[in-house]
């Protein structure tokens, strides 16, 4: 086992979650059950994604959100074309990245330092 960090993300609809997060490149990990599901990417992403309180979750009031890290961030966002929030750009904090309304309007930003763009 390597250290890490795995995002517990609660939604309304887990097949529509996991849909949406496998465009992304994430697949259901063996072994998941189905009411909580747990994806990975094989890059060394992790999301669970697990069954939100009735009526926690309402459109427009969404508090989580997540970073994706990509170095095909052009690539990311012609996948998903006529559903991003805003083009990718340079941002002032030093990423190149745009974001995506996710899964019960999770916040998603596919980015990646605008100083490694290119170099690899």
């Amino acid at each position: 086992m390597r250290q890490g960090l795995t995002a517990i993300l609660p939604c309304n609809d887990l097949d529509a979650a996991e849909a949406f997060f496998a465009r992304l490149g994430f697949q259901r990990e063996q072994g998941s059950p189905d009411d909580y599901r747990m994806l990975s990417d094989g890059l060394g992403g992790f999301i669970h994604l697990n069954p939100a309180v009735e009526g926690w979750l309402k459109a427009g009031s969404n508090p989580f959100g997540l970073y994706l890290y990509r170095e095909n961030v052009d690539s990311v966002a012609r996948a998903f074309a006529g559903e991003i929030l805003g083009e990718p750009r340079d941002t002032p904090w030093g990423m190149y990245e745009f974001a995506l309304n996710g899964p019960d309007e999770t916040l998603v930003r596919v980015d990646w330092p605008t100083r490694l763009r290119g170099k690899t």
